[in-house]
């Protein structure tokens, strides 16, 4: 079945587009139940369970001693409230990014109730604005 879509209006592309996407994401849908399905039972046929075949590594270094504790989120992109990080280790490129607009500081990308303090300082807040000002 092959459409000719340069004979299409742009309303007919947009309609085409839109359903294409919904089958694809049905698609998708079927896809993931089916191997779920296909790994209930090679899981139920050997008598293990996910967390024998997957164990949870705890956050750390092998060899490194204990589990650590999991750091609760200190900053929220306020673009994708999903996207969170605890002030700890490389900044993520949404934060830098953020940081890079005009306005925006680490203070205002706070998640309510989070302690202010370490993380990203006031001083690397300032450097980061410095940045953009000079390259225009």
């Amino acid at each position: 079945m092959a459409i000719d879509l340069k004979s299409l209006s742009p309303k007919e592309l947009q309609s085409l587009i839109a359903n294409a996407q919904s089958q694809m994401h049905d698609a998708k849908s079927h896809q993931i139940q089916e191997v779920r399905k296909k790994i209930d039972t090679l899981l139920g046929n050997a008598g293990l369970t996910l967390a024998d075949v997957y164990p949870t590594r705890g956050g750390g270094k092998a060899g490194k001693g204990g589990k650590r504790a999991v750091v609760a989120p200190k900053y929220r992109n306020p673009e994708d409230p999903s996207q969170t990080w605890s002030g700890r280790g490389k900044r993520p490129l949404w934060f830098v990014a953020a940081l890079k607009r005009r306005g925006v500081t680490a203070d205002s990308l706070l998640i309510e109730g989070a302690a202010k303090g370490k993380g990203v300082s006031k001083k690397a807040a300032k450097k980061a604005t410095r940045r953009k000002t000079r390259r225009g």
